[in-house]
């Protein structure tokens, strides 16, 4: 395996470069990247980025001459449209193709839009570098209203820094609570608590019916009025590139348990994959920042290791991210489903400082805590371990000092 090709300059894909290196290959990589930029981090672009706090600069997960170390041939500004798995090779958009002896697939996703969107300059997203810079340029003086659709993560984000620049800002969400497929419906209603402390309404239960100019229509034929809306209603995996490639597509690129793709010496990582996690028994596709780092670096070892006809290990951590707002820092460990018990065992939400677990009847399967990070990342072993409810409910109990 001489010629080694990254697909995504992304956080997945340095990662999958640093651990072929620090594992001693010494071949060729090559790195497709469809943005112009040098691999950068993404959660400051709805934080201290937008915020005009740090500048692009400061974003990049490592400073150019450290890059030039590694040893990479960048192909940054070009999209891959198609990948031959039998002549070994990615078709770039401007017909140009680059060969391979073993790849990485870490295109990630791309934020879903809106039904003519495109047509609206009044309507953004929120996901590369450039998307926002064009955000910050609006927003940074204050004095706009700005309408959020979707109170996920991002959306959440974007408000409170656009709370914190001196704007009005109204969150629109269609399901019942913010965050309820992640975090349930009481939880997630403790974060809208957070935005209603500072002056930010977060309207559950709101169905989007088109866009005026200035403004946004929701049900009943009410215009909420707006300078800019950002829509944060999710993300689709950038898998439109491989129709036709052979490889299993199903929300993601379908991998066995130690991400390979079922094709010889192709693996792929971030938020792209769909696999299967031992740990937690279920399929799953996680677009957080601890999952892509860890996932780029576990697809690269186990490149190796098949190039070198050693035994391959599944990927099988706990799911970890964070997110801050405002004044709050929010991390979760774990999987959780709508169906599970959830227990605040720590602090309270009123005083905006909790853990809370939850629990499927038999096992610990995920904790949340706002502003509690010594209290919520020694749950991580319990998880691990796999212990049961009446184990962690007991472990919490020691942590009340």
């Amino acid at each position: 395996m001489r010629q080694v090709t990254i697909v995504g300059a992304s956080l997945a894909g340095l990662r999958a470069v640093e651990a072929l290196r620090t594992a001693g290959y010494d071949g060729v990589i090559t790195v497709i990247g469809d943005e112009p930029h040098l691999p950068y981090d993404r959660p400051p672009l709805s934080k201290r980025l937008l915020a005009g706090e740090w500048e692009p600069d400061r974003i990049l997960l490592r400073k150019a001459d450290d890059m030039d170390s590694l040893g990479v041939t960048w192909r940054l500004g070009a999209r891959a449209v198609a990948l031959d798995l039998e002549q070994r090779r990615v078709r770039l958009a401007d017909g140009d193709e680059v060969p391979f002896d073993g790849a990485v697939l870490a295109t990630g996703a791309r934020a879903r839009t809106l039904p003519g969107q495109a047509d609206n300059r009044d309507l953004v997203v929120l996901r590369t570098l450039d998307d926002s810079l064009a955000l910050r340029a609006r927003i940074a003086g204050g004095g706009c209203r700005v309408v959020v659709v979707g109170a996920g993560f991002i959306g959440l984000e974007v408000a409170a820094t656009a709370r914190k620049l001196g704007n009005e800002v109204l969150v629109l969400e269609a399901g019942p609570a913010p965050l309820v497929r992640g975090l349930g419906a009481a939880m997630g209603a403790a974060v809208a608590g957070v935005h209603a402390d500072h002056g930010v309404e977060v309207r559950c239960g709101v169905t989007i019916e088109g866009f005026a100019p200035g403004a946004v229509l929701i049900d009943g034929g009410w215009h909420e009025p707006a300078d800019v809306v950002v829509v944060g209603i999710g993300v689709t995996p950038a898998t439109e590139w491989l129709e036709g490639s052979g490889l299993a597509i199903n929300d993601g690129i379908v991998c066995h348990p130690d991400l390979s793709t079922g094709a010889p010496r192709v693996y792929a990582a971030g938020d792209v994959v769909r696999w299967h996690n031992s740990l937690f028994d279920e399929e799953m596709r996680v677009e957080h920042w601890t999952n892509a780092a860890e996932q780029g670096a576990a697809a690269a070892s186990n490149l190796l290791a098949e190039d070198t006809g050693l035994r391959t290990t599944p990927y099988a951590p706990v799911p970890f991210f964070w997110s801050e707002q405002y004044d709050r820092r929010i991390q979760f460990l774990g999987r959780a489903h709508a169906h599970h018990e959830v227990r605040l065992v720590l602090g309270s939400v009123e005083e905006r400082q909790f853990v809370a677990l939850y629990g499927d009847g038999r096992r610990l399967r995920a904790v949340l805590g706002m502003n509690s990070p010594r209290q919520v990342m020694p749950f991580r072993n319990l998880l691990l371990e796999q212990a049961d409810w009446d184990t962690a409910l007991a472990f919490a109990m020691t942590l009340r000092t």
